[in-house]
Formats: C-alpha cells, sequence, structure tokens
C-alpha cells in the first residue's frame, strides 16, 4: 500500500495492511503492539512518529525508548530511511544526542532507559508521544508507568503511548495480564491499571509482505528448534505459552489453588475434634491439628519488595477445608508482599522494624510464633553497629534461620515436584491459598532465564518464588525426621 503524508518531499512510503490499519487508529487511543518476530512493528513506530510529526507539527515532540543504547540503533537507520523519504535533508539528526528535529518543527528523541537512575534524566520533559520498543525486556512495568508522566502537552494534541513486545520475553506475565487477557484484538478497552485508553494490534510474519517470509520462517524455526514453546511464540504471536513460564508445565491454579483457611488458626486447629463433616455431608476421620507444622519463610528487600507467607505442613491428614493433604505436603495460607501497585518489582522501602511488625500482625492472625526461615544473606553482617539484618529482625521479635541454600537450580526442581504433586494423594504436594493474590500474579508467568532454561529469570518478580523456595528447602529438611504425634502443633 502506498501513502503519503504531505511532507515537502513528495515520495510515498509503502506500507503493509497491519501498518496502514494501525496508522487508522485514532491519536486519542493508546496502542500496544504485540505479536510475532518480524510483523513489521519497528517499522510502523517510525510510521506513527512520520504521522504524528505531519499532524502536529512544532507541537509534536516524541521519544523513542528500548532498554539498551544498542538496542536503539536499528530504529535510527529505520528513521533515517523514512524521514529520508519524505523529507530529505532537511530533516537533522544529531546522531550523537540521538535527536531528529524536522523542518516543521516536530523533534523525536531515541534514547534508553533501563533503569530507575536513567529516569532522572527525562525529568521535567514534556512529550506528546512516547513509544517504548520491545517492552517485553522488561521485567515489571515500573519504568514504563513513570515514563508516562512525561506525556504532556497543549489541549489541541493527544497524547499516546505506543508499546511493542514479543511474547516469551522476562516481561511476559505483566504484559499479557495488561494487554492480552483483558480484550480482544483491535478493539478499544480500558488498561485498568493506568486507566488509559488502548488498542491492541496483533502481527506476525505473515502480515509483512515486504520480506522473503519462506526464508524468515525458516530461520525462526532454526533459531528455536530447541524451544518449542518459544517457536509458537515468534511465529504465531502466540501468548499462551508455557516459555517464559518457568513453572508453566507444574503449576496450575485450578489444581494447586485451594480455597482460603477462613476462621481457621493454629490454634482453633488444636481445638478441632477428630471427625469432621465435609460439604457433601461425609464424616472423616483423622482431622487433628495437633500434627500440623506451621512456619513463616521470608525474602527481604527495600527497594524491591519483601515477600513473607505463612505455611503449614501436613502430617497426611485432611485439613479444615476437607482436602486430604500427603504427610509433607506444603501448604501457602496467607501471605506479606510489600510492593507499590500496581508494579510487583517496586518495594515500599520498609524498614527493619517497620517490616516486623507487619510480620508480627500476620503471626498473630494465624496464632503462631512469628519465626522460620530467611534468604541466608540477611545473616551477613554489614560491618556496623547493628549487625546483620536478621540480628536486626531478632531485635524486634521476629526470628529466622538460614534457609541453607542448595543451589537455585536443584532448589527449583524440589518446588517443581512438589507442585507437580498436587492432587496426588499419595505423594506430598504444594498448594496455595487463593487469597495469596502476589503469588498468583507473579509466579505463574515467571519466564525462564533466556541464557540458563533451567533457572527463573533473576530480573522478573521472582520474590514470591524465592520465599516458597526457601519454604521448601526447609520443608525437606523437617520432614526428614518423622512427624511425633503426641506433640502440639508448633511453629518452628
Amino acid at each position: 500500500m502506498i501513502a503519503s503524508f504531505g511532507a515537502k518531499r513528495d515520495e510515498a512510503i509503502q506500507m503493509s495492511e497491519f501498518q496502514q490499519r494501525v496508522l487508522e487508529i485514532p491519536q486519542e487511543y493508546s496502542i500496544f503492539l504485540g505479536g510475532g518476530r518480524g510483523g513489521g512493528k519497528s517499522y510502523c513506530c517510525a510510521l506513527l512518529c512520520l504521522k504524528h510529526a505531519a499532524e502536529f507539527g512544532s507541537r509534536a515532540h516524541m521519544m523513542y525508548l528500548r532498554r539498551t543504547h544498542r538496542g536503539t540503533q536499528d530504529f535510527a537507520a529505520i528513521t533515517m530511511e523514512v524521514f529520508g523519504k519524505v523529507y530529505g535533508t532537511a530533516a537533522r539528526f544529531n546522531s550523537a544526542d540521538g535527536f531528529w528535529k524536522l523542518p516543521n518543527g516536530a523533534t523525536l528523541e531515541i534514547n534508553q532507559c533501563e533503569t530507575t537512575a536513567d529516569l532522572l534524566k527525562f525529568q521535567g520533559r514534556s512529550k506528546s508521544l512516547i513509544i517504548v520498543d520491545e517492552a517485553g525486556h522488561y521485567p515489571d512495568p515500573m519504568l514504563i508507568d513513570r515514563m508516562r508522566s512525561n506525556l504532556r502537552s497543549i489541549a489541541t494534541v493527544p497524547t499516546r503511548l505506543v508499546l511493542c513486545a514479543n511474547p516469551g520475553d522476562s516481561g511476559h506475565g505483566w504484559i499479557q495480564r495488561r494487554y492480552i487477557n483483558p480484550t480482544m484484538p483491535w478493539r478499544p478497552f480500558l488498561e485498568k491499571q493506568t486507566g488509559v485508553m488502548f488498542v491492541s494490534c496483533p502481527s506476525t510474519f505473515i502480515q509483512n509482505e515486504f520480506i522473503d517470509q519462506g526464508a524468515y520462517r525458516r530461520d525462526l524455526i532454526a533459531a528455536t528448534s530447541t524451544d518449542l514453546e518459544l517457536q509458537k511464540a515468534w511465529l504465531e504471536g502466540s501468548w499462551a505459552i508455557a516459555r517464559g513460564a518457568f513453572f508453566g508445565a507444574v503449576l496450575d491454579e485450578s489444581i494447586n489453588g485451594i480455597a482460603p483457611w477462613e476462621g481457621v488458626t493454629a490454634r482453633t486447629l488444636r481445638a478441632k475434634k477428630k471427625r469432621v463433616k465435609t460439604g457433601d455431608g461425609v464424616y472423616l476421620e483423622g482431622f487433628g491439628s495437633d500434627e500440623w507444622r506451621w512456619f513463616i519463610a521470608h525474602d527481604f528487600g527495600t527497594a524491591a519488595p519483601s515477600y513473607t507467607g505463612v505455611f503449614a505442613v501436613s502430617p497426611g491428614i485432611h485439613g479444615p477445608d476437607g482436602r486430604y493433604y500427603p504427610s509433607g505436603s506444603m501448604i501457602l495460607v496467607d501471605e506479606l508482599a510489600t510492593y507499590i501497585p500496581p508494579n510487583y518489582n517496586e518495594g515500599t522501602g520498609w524498614t527493619v522494624p517497620r517490616l516486623a511488625e507487619e510480620i508480627r500482625t500476620l503471626c498473630d492472625r494465624w496464632e503462631i510464633k512469628p519465626s522460620g526461615v530467611a534468604d541466608d544473606a540477611i545473616f551477613n553482617s554489614h560491618g556496623g553497629r547493628d549487625g546483620s539484618i536478621a540480628e536486626e529482625f531478632q531485635r524486634e521479635r521476629v526470628y529466622f534461620n538460614p534457609a541453607r541454600k542448595m543451589d537455585r537450580v536443584s532448589g527449583w526442581e524440589l518446588l517443581r515436584r512438589l507442585m507437580q504433586s498436587a492432587g496426588k494423594v499419595d505423594q506430598p504436594s504444594f498448594y496455595a491459598s487463593k487469597s495469596c493474590s502476589f503469588f498468583w500474579d507473579t509466579v505463574p508467568s515467571l519466564p525462564r532465564d533466556p541464557r540458563k532454561p533451567a533457572d527463573v529469570d533473576t530480573k522478573a518478580c521472582d520474590h514470591s518464588a524465592d520465599c516458597v523456595r526457601y519454604a521448601a528447602l526447609r520443608r525437606m529438611n523437617a520432614t526428614s525426621r518423622p512427624f511425633d504425634a503426641g506433640k502440639r502443633s508448633r511453629s518452628f
């Protein structure tokens, strides 16, 4: 398809039907370009800049972002081609600053933003259009959400955010929750976390008529021959993949998720009789909580969230919900996550005394002692008079022992086996209460480390998963000894 933006240089631009359809979306809507590889998303972004500049002239101030400087180079080359066709030498590009000045007064800045420190260089800048390419390389949306504060313009110029992403990257989970699950393609929808109206526009290499599709398909297949889930994502633009989800094959909320244990505490369970009536009227024997073991596990964070879980380990009896839990099964019954919604990877910055107070409140709710296991790193001394973080917790009456972590891969494999056994009556399993929203919002979509597929991508939101891994290690050590049925339920 041929298009002209009415610029000084009368050289038309070819575009695919997908790109033309995107350009027809009214400026009032923000856009999510999400699909497989080779769909022409980056070129489409350059066309969106061209259209925005043509429509608003000197009032159009645009920014293109990627996570690294190297990633911006390809887009700079695309803009040179596109702007050159329209404006010729009248458009000026400062390659050192990554800054375009178009003859009608519009500007485009090509830059990178990788950490919160990078946000400082954008402070006070007003942009009418911000494009974030390869948004899936961001493990959480915090930086992108903060960049939205730079979307400011006069009343006659609508502001717009454009996001581009492929499935299977470290940000797969949050992107799928925001821009894939709530909507159908090409239909405007309200993105609830930010209150912005978006249109989701998928594409694959099949919609890109300007490449050798046969050769490109062969290249994609060759590049993903050992990862069929990623191959499906790149070829079909599918977001419904287990690749990018480390626990995709073993964790299912319909199996591992349980109803909240409402109105139950460790103490009230001890007072229950051994005979309990289930919902279908059947009486089950053996419901005695004298043998349940309770403890907490903790993953510490300040700038990143901390996560504390309350765990119960079954001796092989029915629980308060009437479900039978094989001996050694571990249940995450409650949680405390210190994060700033909607950014699952941004911590509240609480001090140890404040955090300890909340942990004690959590434990009081379940009538258990505030003691358990935590990341070995909090036991390292900082050299100051306060000692280690663990010692600070101890002064605040919260007691942790080191999780004594095995290597990460072995720990993950232990947890995966517990998850996969859920529903079996003869094997210890892992379950999590459906009230643990932070766990269920972050763990099922955790991506693999692209360089080490047997590990979780540590750039993603792994705080809850790490905590549960520490608990699984503690459970393994505790259940290596037989339960003493004569002793009361206890924390350890």
